[in-house]
């Protein structure tokens, strides 16, 4: 796995001195409140499965964020779903546009044709920030995810296909 360049980012291979950064980042209130338990997610980041490929966000030589792929390798059914979480205080930057643009086009090089993203229905500026990418709404998943209260709120599945990517 090597690192991708993003016009404005690189996207690197997480490694195990991440950590403690990643954590930081899921841990703040802007970011848990979408994602959950920090702990539980940063574990998480580091369980290898054939297909999942996480990469930590850089801008300016520093860790701000994170972006994960997870690959359905099934030839029949060939496409990749991304997530991703920048630190609030690199939000409104265009890190996350350009991180999601740099593997996006890379997974379309390798060969995916379709990619996934499923933010929670009410998250409106990811859906803006993937919108502008070029991420279409496919429909909503009703009750999709538990929150960290307990609630459970729907998701938005949203797609890309090759050749929509902006």
């Amino acid at each position: 796995m090597t690192a991708i360049s993003g016009d404005r980012v690189r996207l690197r291979p997480i490694g195990a001195a991440d950590r403690v950064r990643l954590r930081e980042i899921l841990a703040t209130p802007e970011v848990a409140r979408w994602w959950g338990d920090p702990d539980r997610e940063v574990e998480g980041l580091y369980e290898v499965e054939e297909g999942y490929t996480v990469y930590v966000i850089e801008f300016g030589g520093e860790a701000v964020g994170l972006i994960q792929s997870c690959e359905e390798l099934d030839p029949q059914y060939r496409h990749a779903g991304i997530d991703i979480s920048v630190h609030p205080a690199f939000h409104g930057r265009g890190i996350g546009t350009d991180a999601i643009r740099a593997l996006a086009a890379h997974l379309f090089a390798a060969g995916h044709h379709r990619l996934t993203i499923d933010p929670a229905a009410s998250n409106e500026t990811a859906i803006r920030v993937y919108t502008k990418v070029g991420f279409r709404p496919v429909g909503v998943l009703r009750d999709y995810e538990r929150a960290p209260d307990g609630t459970w709120h729907d998701g938005l599945l949203m797609d890309l296909l090759a050749g929509e990517l902006s």
